[in-house]
C-alpha cells in the first residue's frame, strides 16, 4: 500500500473525491480534446462544472453556428497572466495544448516562464491531478517573487471537473486564482481574457471592502480618474488622458492591468470605460462597487463628440467644461480626418473586439465600408457604435464566422478586404487587396485626434496595390490553384467523381449519425 502525497509541510494531502482507479481509462484514450464539444460539456456538467459553465453561457452566448473559428480562447487570458509583473502562471491541460500555448505566446513578447502540471489518465480519474497541481501551488507561493499565481484548466481538466475552486485563496500572502477557460465554453481568446481580469478585480474588490490596501507605484491620482476597459495600442491611452484633462478627469489604469495594485486603482474610478465590450465579467465588478459604465470610444469626429459627453454627464461635469473641451479637441479631428481621406470600398473583420471602433474612424475618414464582422457578441456597450454604423448603410455581423466574412467579401467586391488571416489569405486569391486586422490596424492609435487619420496611410496604400494583384494574376493565371495547389512532379488531373464519391459517403454517416442521436 502506498502513502498518500504529502504538501511542502510535510503533511498528508487528501485525495479529493477519490475513487478506485478506473482502469479501462488509463489503458484507453479516454476523454481527449478530440471527443467533441457535447461529450465534453456533457462530461464537464456531470463532474461538478454546471455553474462555471452556465455563467459563461449567459457572459459570453454563441452565435447560430456554436461559436467563431478562432484560436484557442486560453491564450487571451494566458496573455492577461503573462503581462502582468509579479504574476505567476500554471496550466493544466493537455500536453500537445500547453506546448501550442507557450509556444504562442512568443509571438507577443512574454518571455516569462509557464508552469505546467503534467497528468495521465490514472492520476485525473483518481483526483490525484488536484493534489499535484495543490503541491505546485504551495511550492511556487513565494510573496519574495510573487503578488498571485494564476492556474487555469484546460479542456481536458474541466471536463473531468479538476475543483481549482477549492484551492487556497492565499497561501504566505500569495492569491490564488483558479479559472476554468476550455475551448468549449468560452468562444473567443478575447473574452478569455475577461475571464481573468474579471476574476481578478473580483478579488480585488473583495479585498478592498475588507480594509486598506497597496496604492499604484506613482501613488493615487490628484483628480477623479476614468478607468479604460480592453486592450489598446499604447498610444491611446495617454491620449484620451489628454482628453480628459479638460474635462477635469484622468485616465486611469487600462483594464486588463498590468499589475495587481493597479486593479484597485482601477475599481477608484469615477467612471468606468467601456472601450472594448465584450467584458462582461469585468463589468460586473465595476458595477459591484457602484461605478458607471460609458460604452463606445472617442473615435473620429462624431464618435470622440458622444464620448466626451457621455463621460461628462456620468462624471457629473458641468456641461460648460464639456462644450470647452469639444471646442478644443473637434477641430483637431475634423481637420486630421479631412486632410487624410480614404477612397475605396472595404469589408472588415476581426476577433478584438474593435472592430466596430474602427470602421466608425474608416466612415468618417470617407470610406466606403459595406461590412463588418466581429468574433464577439452584440452588447448593450457597443450600441451606440451599431446604430451609428447602420444608419450609415453598413452591415454588421456579430459572431461571424469565416464563410460569412468571405461570402461579404465576394459579394461586394471591395478595393480592400480588413480581416482574420485566413480571410486575408482569401482576398488575395481573388486578387484583392487585404490587410491583416490584428497586426497592421489594431497596431496603430484609433482614439482621438491621434487616431484621426492614421489608418489612411496604410489602406490607401493597400487599395493601390490594386495593379500588382492584377499584373501577378495575368502572369500565373491559374497555376497552382484548386485541385493543381502544391508541388508536383507531374501535372494533377482533376478526379470530380472522387469528390462525388466522398460526397456521398460523408452524407451517410451524417444520416447514421443522426439517426443514432434521435435513439
Amino acid at each position: 500500500m502506498g502513502c498518500a502525497p504529502s504538501g511542502p509541510s510535510g503533511k498528508p494531502l487528501p485525495v479529493v473525491n477519490g475513487q478506485p482507479v478506473n482502469l479501462a481509462a488509463t489503458q484507453a484514450d479516454g476523454l481527449g480534446c478530440h471527443s467533441g464539444k457535447e461529450q465534453m460539456l456533457e462530461a464537464a456538467r456531470a463532474a461538478g462544472k454546471s455553474e462555471v459553465l452556465d455563467r459563461y453561457a449567459a457572459d459570453y452566448p454563441k452565435g447560430p453556428h456554436d461559436q467563431p473559428q478562432s484560436m484557442c480562447p486560453a491564450f487571451g487570458s494566458l496573455r492577461v497572466g503573462l503581462r502582468m509583473r509579479r504574476t505567476a502562471t500554471i496550466l493544466s491541460g493537455s500536453a500537445c495544448c500547453v506546448y501550442g500555448l507557450t509556444f504562442t505566446r512568443q509571438f507577443y513578447g512574454a518571455r516569462r516562464t509557464v508552469g505546467y502540471v503534467p497528468f495521465n489518465s490514472e492520476t485525473l480519474v483518481t483526483g490525484q491531478l488536484f493534489e499535484d497541481i495543490r503541491d505546485a501551488v504551495f511550492k511556487m507561493a513565494d510573496p519574495a517573487l510573487y503578488d498571485a499565481i494564476v492556474i487555469t484548466n484546460l479542456c481536458v481538466p474541466t471536463a473531468s471537473g479538476v475543483p481549482l475552486q477549492i484551492l487556497p485563496k492565499e497561501i504566505n500572502g500569495v492569491r490564488i486564482i483558479g479559472i476554468d477557460v476550455p475551448g468549449f465554453g468560452v468562444p473567443t481568446h478575447a473574452e478569455a481574457k475577461d475571464v481573468l481580469a474579471g476574476a481578478m478585480l473580483k478579488y480585488a474588490r473583495l479585498e478592498a471592502e475588507q480594509g486598506p490596501v497597496q496604492a499604484p507605484r506613482g501613488g493615487r491620482a490628484a483628480k477623479p480618474t476614468v478607468t479604460l476597459i480592453g486592450e489598446m495600442f499604447p498610444a491611446d491611452p495617454v491620449g484620451i488622458g489628454m482628453m480628459l484633462d479638460g474635462l477635469g478627469l484622468a485616465a486611469g489604469p487600462v483594464v486588463p492591468t498590468r499589475e495587481w495594485r493597479e486593479l484597485y486603482a482601477a475599481l477608484d474610478c469615477t467612471v468606468a470605460a467601456a472601450i472594448h465590450p465584450f467584458y462582461v465579467a469585468s463589468f460586473r465588478e465595476f458595477e459591484a462597487a457602484g461605478r458607471p459604465i460609458v460604452g463606445s470610444a472617442p473615435v473620429g469626429y462624431e464618435g470622440t463628440a458622444a464620448w466626451l459627453e457621455n463621460i461628462g454627464r456620468a462624471a457629473n461635469v458641468s456641461q460648460e467644461l464639456i462644450d470647452a473641451t469639444k471646442n478644443r479637441i473637434l477641430p483637431a479631428i475634423k481637420g486630421a480626418l479631412s486632410a487624410m481621406p480614404i477612397k475605396g470600398r472595404i469589408t472588415m473583420s476581426g476577433y478584438e473586439g474593435s472592430e466596430l471602433l474602427v470602421a466608425r474612424l474608416l466612415v468618417e475618414s470617407g470610406a466606403d465600408v459595406r461590412y463588418v464582422g466581429t468574433a464577439c457578441p452584440r452588447t448593450p456597450y457597443s450600441e451606440a457604435d451599431r446604430e451609428w454604423l447602420e444608419a450609415k448603410g453598413v452591415h454588421i455581423q456579430y459572431r461571424a464566422s469565416l464563410e460569412q466574412d468571405c461570402a461579404a467579401m465576394e459579394e461586394f467586391q471591395p478595393d480592400l478586404a480588413i480581416g482574420t488571416t485566413p480571410v486575408v489569405q482569401k482576398a488575395k486569391e481573388l486578387t484583392i487587396p487585404a490587410l491583416y486586422f490584428t497586426n497592421l490596424i489594431s497596431a496603430r492609435p484609433l482614439m482621438g485626434p491621434a487616431g484621426a487619420g492614421s489608418l489612411a496611410q496604410v489602406v490607401n496604400a493597400a487599395i493601390g496595390n490594386k495593379t500588382r494583384f492584377d499584373e501577378m494574376k495575368e502572369f500565373f493565371g491559374d497555376v497552382g490553384s484548386g485541385y493543381r495547389a502544391g508541388v508536383w512532379e507531374d501535372v494533377p488531373q482533376d478526379k470530380p467523381e472522387f469528390r462525388e464519391h466522398y460526397k456521398r459517403h460523408i452524407a451517410k454517416l451524417n444520416r447514421a449519425r443522426k439517426a443514432e442521436e434521435m435513439v
